[in-house]
């Protein structure tokens, strides 16, 4: 069989494209909002990652001519000052602070506290309710589990201990409460 000329192979073949198209122009067009949205992020995001490596080239350019200072702002504190004065610095015997709404943990005695007593003398004028709970090892979580089993009494002689021991504010808090609202049922 011999072949058509060019032409007339070009025109078939643009007719038989032309045809699928047609076919295929109802799917095309539910499509087509699809498409033209995807473009247009994708065309977003092409420019917002140019401006930013223009950005980032301006940095670099500018640290350059104008190099940055390591001089920290007088308003400015950070942990590392904070470990510097003797603030609020983890001990090795994990003792808690007292002190402030978050600090946890400090090397020595709270401001303006004594000496604490040995564990010797507060294990004999303990309540019996500590030793019960060995409240000595519990967590402020593992208290307040314990708490609802308590009655009003053994919860004022946990405060009572506990004000005269370590006076630790979460613990006090937690107790007071809880005597709160125990008393008010």
């Amino acid at each position: 069989m011999a072949t058509a000329p060019y032409g007339v192979r070009l025109l078939v073949g643009a007719a038989v494209t032309a045809f699928e198209e047609t076919r295929k122009l109802p799917q095309t067009i539910l499509m087509y909002p699809m498409t033209v949205a995807s473009q247009i992020a994708h065309l977003v995001m092409k420019v917002q990652q140019d401006v930013a490596d223009l950005v980032i080239r301006g940095d670099e350019a500018l640290d350059q001519l104008f190099p940055p200072k390591d001089e920290q702002p007088e308003w400015a504190t950070f942990d590392e000052d904070l470990d510097d004065n003797g603030l609020a610095t983890p001990s090795s015997d994990g003792e808690r602070l007292t002190e402030g709404r978050f600090a946890l943990f400090t090397d020595g005695e709270p401001d303006g506290a004594d000496a604490k007593p040995s564990n010797a003398s507060t294990a004999a004028d303990s309540p019996d309710v500590v030793a019960e709970l060995d409240y000595e090892s519990l967590t402020l979580a593992q208290l307040r589990a314990r708490l609802t089993s308590l009655r009003v009494a053994d919860l004022e002689a946990l405060l009572a201990y506990e004000d005269a021991t370590k006076a630790r504010a979460p613990f006090q808090t937690l107790l007071s409460n809880r005597i709160t609202r125990a008393t008010a049922k």
